[in-house]
């Protein structure tokens, strides 16, 4: 898929996509051109940003933690908006965490997994089979630097981001004599309201947290990342892209 392919013909559905990371992903891939399914559980924010959008984007309410849900996808999709080839898994959450594992609640760690690793591979599921049929399309796994480095009182949301690099590695391999793309996106500390949703709504608990690092990344940045994976030649996979920011002194 070339940027010409990516304008013309092109339909990504982007899970998260009501805020942060995914609103801003969503937005992009709609300037490019591509019409955009945007899913999500928070109806009101989807009915927003595809009003925003307009006729290139659609709403897709869906829990990715609901296996029923994610069974019935597809058909809920308008069917305009069913040849999709480009899958973001942008959707997850670390609700709970930033403590130690003992210290945690165990019903938080399997929402962390249930969501960050057996919604994304739901999500795969049912998208990937029509996209084999064409032999077209490219998944797009929105990882993170936890992925490849642990960090204390990270340990399930490590655990989660972990699973996703291997499997976005083995996925890959499976699909080596079609012609679709597997690409693991790895953004280091972005500024969203994932903070405020891991402290269940605190947003001065939120704020304190992002304030305690030098730097941070944006929404827009892990955006422009994804579009630059896909506007890669047909020969061309961007594997995996770790992206971090510059870690800058605070100063006085």
């Amino acid at each position: 898929m070339n940027n010409s392919q990516l304008k013309r013909d092109g339909v990504a559905l982007v899970t998260g996509a009501s805020r942060g990371i995914g609103l801003c992903i969503a937005t992009a891939l709609a300037k490019d051109g591509v019409r955009v399914i945007c899913s999500g559980r928070d109806r009101d924010r989807l009915d927003e940003l595809v009003n925003q959008i307009g006729e290139n984007a659609c709403p897709l309410v869906l829990d990715i933690s609901d296996a029923q849900a994610c069974k019935d996808l597809i058909n809920k999709i308008p069917a305009e908006f069913r040849r999709i080839n480009i899958l973001v898994n942008n959707a997850g959450h670390d609700v709970g965490g930033r403590r130690l594992f003992h210290e945690g609640i165990s019903e938080d760690w399997d929402a962390i997994v249930e969501t960050n690793v057996k919604g994304l591979m739901r999500v795969t599921y049912e998208v990937l089979p029509a996209m084999l049929e064409r032999d077209d399309g490219h998944i797009i796994n929105i990882g993170s630097v936890a992925g490849v480095y642990s960090h204390r009182t990270l340990t399930a949301y490590n655990a989660s981001k972990f699973a996703v690099h291997g499997f976005s590695e083995a996925l890959r391999k499976d699909l080596d004599d079609t012609n679709l793309r597997v690409t693991e996106i790895m953004p280091g500390l972005v500024k969203t309201d994932f903070a405020k949703n891991r402290n269940r709504g605190d947003e001065e608990a939120a704020e304190q947290f992002y304030q305690s690092f030098a730097s941070h990344l944006a929404p827009e940045d892990v955006a422009r990342a994804v579009l630059y994976a896909l506007k890669q030649p047909s020969h061309v996979v961007i594997s995996q892209l770790m992206i971090e920011p510059v870690h800058k002194e605070r100063r006085p």
